[in-house]
């Protein structure tokens, strides 16, 4: 007789769940976003009004609207709230409303995108010097550090921190990575030595005299290490989407993203990266191609088609990767992955 009944108290325990189920499952359904004021991506000049649609004709009692999670406004049923987005980040913004109906409540999302109001320029380039490049290095980060060049490079067993002659391409010193790190993007600041690593998670930081290791740091997030570079303070750093992150380099934190965007889409897989005259410029992957970045709103305001150096170098299979500015001749040096030549080019519009 007890297991007859512990049999029908799992049947009456069930059916109420799939009840429950259900009913939450109808309240999804009372109210939405009213989009019809919704383009299918708006610049930071423009704005929308924040409104829910009650098709049910429910009794609402408040409603509070979210933003990425951040509260916009409270307001009453029917009340239509602004929001701006001058000011906000460039790309997809979350939208929320948690709604207060018939003593119950509920929640309804939506997603907006903004895009760049900058249609990027296009940049020319000329030629200035062709230097030897080392056909070994799978470069991933060049920079210049007191008129010195500097290389990282990836693949595992084979990452190397390279100190080099940038007319000759010869090494003055090199530091090999473990064998179980894909070294990345390397950048200089304060006198040390910044260095990515791949999957790994790992960041190294040495003395730019000594090239002693000072410390190995952890990501303070979970992505990928790409590009970095500095602008004197702050550190920025891709990790292969169109976010760049800003780090302190007293703390290895992210203080901030930006997300990357043209007037009309976001640009993904940002790569290497240059600080130049207040712009960052970043190798697109995959791309013959470099965006010029603006550091605080992620719009891209120019972009540099480098697709003619390919006719120049002889390994045609490996993409465009290395950007490293000489403030002294202000000229940018520019190779790629395993190429056998460093270009010294001058860009203008």
């Amino acid at each position: 007789m007890m297991k007859k009944h512990n049999f029908l108290l799992v049947i009456l325990l069930s059916i109420l769940l799939v009840s429950c189920g259900d009913s939450q499952k109808e309240k999804l359904t009372y109210f939405t976003f009213n989009t019809s004021g919704f383009d299918k991506q708006f610049k930071p000049s423009e704005s929308i009004n924040l409104e829910i649609s009650n098709a049910q004709n429910k009794t609402i009692d408040s409603i509070i609207f979210y933003a990425n999670d951040e509260k916009v406004a409270s307001a009453k049923a029917g009340q239509k709230i602004p929001f701006a987005f001058k000011g906000k980040k460039l790309g997809y913004h979350n939208l929320k409303a948690l709604i207060y109906f018939e003593g119950d409540n509920v929640e309804t999302t939506a997603r907006v995108e903004v895009v760049s109001d900058i249609e990027p320029k296009l940049l020319t380039y000329k030629i200035i010097n062709t230097y030897p490049h080392d056909t070994a290095s799978f470069t991933e980060g060049f920079e210049f550090y007191r008129d010195t060049l500097f290389e990282g490079t990836g693949q595992y067993n084979n990452s190397k921190l390279i100190k080099l002659d940038a007319k000759t391409g010869k090494s003055y010193k090199t530091l090999n990575l473990d064998g179980k790190y894909f070294g990345e993007g390397i950048t200089i600041i304060n006198n040390k030595i910044y260095q990515l690593t791949y999957k790994e998670q790992t960041g190294f930081i040495y003395n730019a005299d000594t090239w002693k290791l000072e410390k190995t740091f952890t990501y303070d997030r979970n992505f990928e290490g790409w590009g970095m570079t500095n602008d004197g303070k702050s550190i920025y750093q891709s990790d292969g989407t169109e976010k760049i992150w800003t780090m302190d380099p007293e703390t290895q934190k992210m203080k901030s993203f930006i997300n990357v965007y043209t007037n009309t889409s976001k640009i993904k897989s940002i790569n290497e990266l240059e600080w130049i005259n207040g712009k960052i410029y970043g190798n697109i992957w995959q791309k013959d191609a470099i965006a010029v970045i603006n550091p605080i709103t992620g719009g891209v305001e120019a972009v540099l088609d480098l697709s003619g150096l390919r006719k120049q170098i002889t390994n045609t299979d490996e993409v465009l990767n290395g950007i490293a500015y000489n403030p002294k001749t202000k000229t940018i040096f520019v190779t790629g992955k395993y190429w056998d030549k460093t270009f010294e080019i001058k860009v203008s519009e």
